[in-house]
């Protein structure tokens, strides 16, 4: 187990994710501005995503065997999965977690990031493993 997170490949997973993760953090402050938390939480992680994708794709899953249909398929779904941890978890620590532990300042910027970062492992083996096996 601990070899899949020493590899070169689960690197590149880390740091193609990090850019989508950056992609999703700050475009989630840029749509709140305009919607509700949840909803910038929710299009902020599509739009993560489609960066996640491309970059994972070309990156780091190149030799992948299946079409480009398919991978988009599956890595939805897979995502779907991650997108239920992420919102889950940026709910729970913006309304409740957080409160309750007397922080006021930048809660929404904590619970996006910690919700962000929550699905890093199920996605990277939903991925491996389905996405583009």
């Amino acid at each position: 187990m601990i070899q899949y997170f020493l590899s070169k490949e689960f690197l590149g997973f880390l740091i193609t994710g990090g850019i989508a993760a950056t992609v999703n953090f700050l475009s989630r402050i840029y749509f709140n501005q305009f919607y509700s938390f949840s909803t910038s939480v929710v299009i902020a992680y599509l739009l993560g995503m489609l960066t996640a994708f491309v970059l994972a794709r070309v990156f780091v899953f190149n030799k992948s065997s299946q079409s480009i249909r398919c991978s988009v398929v599956i890595f939805s779904l897979v995502n779907v999965l991650a997108l239920a941890q992420t919102w889950v978890m940026s709910m729970g620590l913006h309304y409740y977690a957080l409160p309750s532990l007397g922080v006021k300042s930048y809660v929404p910027e904590i619970s996006s990031a910690i919700g962000i970062i929550f699905p890093v492992f199920t996605s990277y083996f939903g991925h491996k493993y389905w996405s583009f096996k």
